[in-house]
């Protein structure tokens, strides 16, 4: 078995590659670097409209497609496709049947080992992806559906199991997997939004894009950030500069620069979902009262919360560097957040802070309540909604809180929401 050195991987959770179509014009510009940190070409697998099987690799760096390869055809018609690892794709056909396809070599050919029937019957799903870390999801009837694979050449129900269904209202165009129980998806009213999947009936939602992507009619994503959409035949690319953080603000587009412009025919793509992934820089260190990053307001707080730092207005404690301490009251723990250089109060934050709107709110904001009380947003639960997670120094009784509220109803830290005002510290990165 001879394979393409960019996907050589042997555990079960590695999985596939990608692939593309015919008659494409690799581009060529200068690189413009994402964050992903990839094990060579971005892989991808697809197939034609005639049923034959493609696998394409792409530069990570410069979105230039490196080859393309046409294999046999399957043998039947597909309908929905995963990538599991360096030689496996899991296939449905339009009549419900799951084949697992082997791949002998992708390297100057590609030629497969075989094509086995795995399932007879019941995978009606419209769209099939994989997380690379263990979990196949699937769509069908706006249901999001989850199963554990328990093996890199999974045999049937033996390897594919603990069929869950996460929840209902997933109506979406495109869907992708972006990490471990993580996906990226566009909907008909041209969103992007992002999903991290916590158990059933448990999912994180955000809006990384409010617009734009309606024409895109295919989505695959290899890991680390990178995505790729499919628009009127032409195939782009973008980078995310952290995949993690829910935020679409820091997605860069390469309109200028697609992998192609044209030619990419295939009926279904699916990248290799393992082949890239993403390495949080270094967290950064903000001097006091100076430029800090949201990563780190994140960071500060959380070490708040692990140690439970007693409530009191009249106490301070020492912040995660121990240079310095706070008042350990809600506006002294936001202080402490936002590494100020003095604890402030509800009164005297938005001295420091730009009033900005509740639906724009991201990690490392505030939401102040001027006379009573101050939260510390720290991301979307589901942003369509209005839900979000908050950390917030609470009372003598509850002291460090990690808790949920909404931006539209009810109360937040148990005061009205409708008298918090959403708050971004004027040094924030």
């Amino acid at each position: 078995m001879k394979l393409s050195h960019a996907i050589r991987r042997t555990t079960a959770t590695v999985l596939a590659v990608g692939a593309m179509s015919l008659g494409m014009v690799a581009t060529t510009a200068g690189a413009a670097h994402a964050a992903a940190s990839c094990s060579g070409d971005v892989s991808m697998y697809g197939t034609l409209s005639d049923g034959r099987l493609t696998y394409t690799q792409i530069a990570p760096d410069t979105g230039n497609r490196v080859k393309t390869l046409t294999g046999p055809n399957l043998g039947f018609t597909p309908k929905a496709m995963a990538a599991l690892n360096f030689n496996t794709v899991l296939v449905t056909s339009t009549t419900g049947d799951l084949y697992r396809v082997d791949v002998q070599t992708n390297n100057t050919s590609l030629t497969l080992a075989g094509v086995t029937k795995i399932w007879d019957g019941g995978w009606t799903f419209d769209k099939l992806v994989y997380d690379g870390a263990g979990h196949l999801y699937g769509t069908v009837d706006g249901q999001l559906h989850q199963y554990l694979v328990s093996q890199a050449k999974p045999a049937g129900s033996a390897h594919i199991g603990q069929h869950v269904v996460i929840d209902s209202g997933f109506v979406l165009k495109t869907l992708a997997a972006a990490g471990d129980d993580r996906i990226v998806a566009s909907t008909a009213d041209g969103r992007l939004l992002s999903y991290k999947i916590n158990g059933v009936g448990d999912w994180d939602r955000t809006v990384l894009k409010s617009s734009g992507w309606s024409a895109v009619d295919s989505l695959s994503s290899p890991g680390g950030g990178l995505y790729y959409g499919r628009t009127n035949g032409g195939l782009y690319w973008y980078s995310d500069a952290d995949p993690t953080d829910g935020d679409g603000s820091d997605i860069a587009y390469h309109s200028d620069d697609p992998v192609d412009a044209s030619g990419w025919t295939q009926s279904l793509l699916s990248a290799y979902a393992n082949n890239c992934s993403y390495v949080a820089p270094a967290p950064a260190e903000s001097v006091q009262g100076g430029t800090i990053s949201r990563n780190e307001v994140i960071a500060r707080a959380k070490n708040w919360y692990t140690r439970n730092v007693p409530y009191s207005q009249s106490a301070y404690a020492s912040d995660v560097d121990g240079d310095h301490t706070y008042r350990t009251d809600c506006s002294g723990f936001v202080s402490m957040a936002w590494h100020l250089t003095t604890s402030l109060t509800t009164e005297t934050l938005p001295s420091v802070a730009t009033q900005i709107n509740k639906a724009d709110l991201r990690p490392g904001d505030a939401l102040n309540d001027y006379s009573e009380h101050v939260v510390l947003f720290a991301g979307w639960k589901d942003q369509d909604a209005g839900s979000f997670y908050y950390y917030a120094e609470g009372s003598t009784a509850t002291d460090m809180n990690y808790d949920t509220a909404n931006i539209n109803s009810g109360n937040i830290g148990g005061h009205p929401g409708s008298d918090y005002v959403a708050l971004r510290y004027k040094k924030i990165a």
